[in-house]
């Protein structure tokens, strides 16, 4: 194989590798029994009454081209760690970007022959970003 392409094959594996999604929790209350992520709201104001069940941390990784829909994905992620916790509710603290790699792609080529050379390359590359999304997984007694 030859040399450039095993180096652009190793370049988009580390890309696909920084796209990587995560997301984690740590306990501040009771768990409950684990719910449907469909079943979770979103709140961006704390409801009159709730427990609170656990700080999360979401990240939507970087495979989405808009900033909505990195949104939604780091959203996404939040409800489904809240619903495994049995949280009913998300009290939303922020959703940030945050740049996590870059990607490159170079090519060039050469020839020469007698008393002359010529050679040239192009290049480029682009920033990766995802969104982190914070919250707080509550449980909300008599939600709607």
């Amino acid at each position: 194989m030859p040399r450039i392409l095993k180096l652009t094959l190793t370049g988009a594996l580390l890309a696909l590798l920084a796209a990587c999604t995560s997301s984690s929790h740590v306990l501040v209350g009771t768990a409950r029994p684990a719910i449907a992520p469909d079943q979770v709201k979103i709140y961006y104001e704390p409801p009159p009454k709730y427990e609170q069940i656990a700080t999360l941390d979401a990240s939507s990784g970087s495979m989405s081209f808009s900033d909505q829909g990195k949104t939604d994905q780091a959203i996404a992620r939040l409800k489904a760690e809240a619903a495994k916790l049995g949280a009913n509710g998300i009290l939303l603290q922020g959703v940030e970007k945050q740049h996590s790699g870059s990607i490159g792609l170079g090519v060039g080529g050469a020839s020469f022959g007698g008393n002359s050379a010529t050679g040239g390359s192009v290049g480029g590359s682009s920033g990766l970003y995802s969104k982190d999304a914070k919250g707080l997984a509550i449980y909300v007694p008599d939600a709607p």
